[in-house]
């Protein structure tokens, strides 16, 4: 079984808080983390229909059978289960007491500042990361895993991409979103998915995508919520910083699993991912990802921003830490080209001495460098950054 860079902070963090809440995708391993990480604690599932149904009808009856702390897993499908555990936090005044696992960001972060403020470490769980993967399974070829993606349960059970991504819609994504909302036309919705990926890696622009799907804005609007709540997809916002110039203000749209993406683009072997359009765009989600990845891991919010300006200058992405801005590129070539760090460039003659490092991230094999922007191949993405 592999170790998850995100457990040290999880035992790290369970001497410090009372209660430590994962959140993350379906199927992304937050309860074999939450078992690793606490072997000898109580387990219940709160999906399963008996223990949902105590722990709504009797909350405290339901609590009361785990005196010394407990694992509870999909704490959303019990959302005034929290106000209880607060109560019995605070009156034990431990650490380490309940680890809540909920595959829904925005009930969990709701439940969380009414009830557990102050009280819990709130860490994300995505799938595995790039070095996690190649602890499990030697990468032989980018495009298969583009296509394959990386949740965890696909690759120990070596399972076909197709019928994993396929199964993951209808299983979790669909049910998921009718339990946040109620969605009538599933057609229309599933279609809607399916054009949101087409747009994987560009401005997300809400009237052109509601125009397409046949939906009004406001209900495009929501659906991207949805989707957000699920943790399918992922916002990326613009940097915007005081400099005379308007920038884009609309966000760019990628997908937390590059192979859900893949999936919903059609795309069933790796012959059809080389020759698809779109390729590119999902290299460059999966290098967002991979960077969003390390900072969760290290239980890091986003610090991740892309840029661009009315005049067409661009960075891909621009990461920000107190005294530094670090533009990135990315490439899906698989040949570096000086080319490739003119945004740079221009982007250091903007805020000058701020960028310490830049960065070209590519598809390639071999790490260079040109009048100080690092050329990075996609294998060595974990060895190059700061978190």
């Amino acid at each position: 079984m592999i170790t998850r860079e995100l457990q040290k902070k999880c035992i790290e963090f369970s001497r410090r808080y009372p209660i430590i809440t994962i959140t993350g995708p379906r199927q992304s391993g937050k309860t074999t983390l939450a078992k690793m990480c606490f072997p000898k604690m109580d387990y219940a599932n709160l999906e399963e229909p008996d223990q949902r149904l105590l722990a709504i009808e009797d909350p405290r009856g339901f609590l009361s059978k785990f005196p010394d702390g407990a694992i509870l897993d999909e704490i959303q499908r019990t959302p005034e289960l929290p106000s209880y555990i607060q109560s019995i936090v605070d009156a034990q005044s431990r650490n380490g007491v309940f680890i809540l696992t909920g595959s829904q960001k925005f009930e969990i972060s709701q439940s969380i500042r009414q009830s557990l403020a102050g009280r819990t470490a709130l860490v994300k769980l995505l799938p595995f990361s790039l070095s996690e993967l190649e602890k499990w399974k030697k990468l032989t070829s980018l495009d298969e895993l583009l296509m394959s993606g990386f949740y965890p349960r696909l690759h120990k059970e070596r399972l076909d991409p197709h019928f994993f991504f396929m199964n993951y819609f209808e299983t979790y994504v669909q049910r998921d979103l009718r339990q946040l909302s109620q969605i009538e036309n599933l057609h229309r919705f599933e279609k809607f998915v399916r054009l949101t990926a087409a747009r994987v890696g560009q401005l997300l622009n809400y009237e052109s995508l509601g125009n397409d799907v046949g939906i009004s804005g406001p209900t495009v609007r929501k659906w991207i919520s949805l989707l957000e709540a699920s943790y399918i997809v992922f916002l990326l916002p613009p940097f915007f910083r005081n400099i005379g110039k308007r920038l884009i203000k609309t966000p760019k749209i990628y997908f937390y699993d590059v192979g859900l993406a893949a999936y919903l683009l059609g795309i069933e072997n790796g012959k059809q991912m080389q020759a698809h359009p779109l390729r590119g765009n999902l290299f460059e989600n999966f290098v967002v990802l991979e960077l969003l990845k390390g900072r969760f891991n290290d239980a890091k919010s986003s610090n991740l921003y892309f840029y661009r300006d009315r005049t067409g200058n661009e960075i891909d992405l621009v990461a920000e830490n107190a005294l530094s801005l670090m533009p990135i590129e990315i490439k899906s070539s698989q040949t570096p080209n000086t080319d490739f760090a003119h945004a740079i460039f221009h982007f250091k003659k903007l805020f000058g001495d701020e960028v310490e490092k830049s960065f070209v991230i590519y598809a390639g094999e071999s790490e260079q460098n040109y009048r100080e922007v690092k050329f990075v191949p996609w294998r060595d993405l974990a060895l190059n950054f700061d978190r």
